[in-house]
């Protein structure tokens, strides 16, 4: 399946024949699957003279608490929409829910992306 680049079909519904292969550039990577566990990072080169930071494993969460920031332990996912069994495994992405040491809070940033878990409170 072709995610990115020029449609494989014109206006007309013809077919397209691609005329190139896929750059490395144009190649995607796994996904960051970040566990709950003790501070893991992994520094990835980017296009560009850029990095970035992968959560392979994270411990603490920045929660944000009317109007203040603070470091939580993170205890376990309870729910992740992303994927069912995520929630099982403990994998942390943007959306999930997690049950920390100031209670549960659902994930703001991408930890696979930008190599950490930040959140809001969830009121219930």
């Amino acid at each position: 399946m072709k995610d990115q680049g020029r449609s494989t079909r014109k206006r007309t519904g013809g077919r397209l024949r691609p005329n190139h292969k896929k750059k490395k550039h144009e190649l995607g990577d796994e996904p960051t699957e970040t566990q709950v566990g003790d501070a893991k990072l992994k520094f990835v080169d980017k296009r560009g003279n850029t990095e970035k930071i992968r959560a392979i494993e994270a411990d603490t969460a920045s929660v944000a608490t009317d109007g203040e920031v603070v470091a939580a332990e993170i205890e376990n996912v309870e729910a992740n929409d992303a994927n069912p069994n995520y929630a099982r495994r403990n994998i942390i992405t943007k959306g999930a829910i997690l049950e920390t040491s100031e209670g549960r809070v659902r994930v703001t940033s991408r930890p696979g992306q930008d190599g950490q878990v930040n959140g809001v409170l969830v009121d219930e």
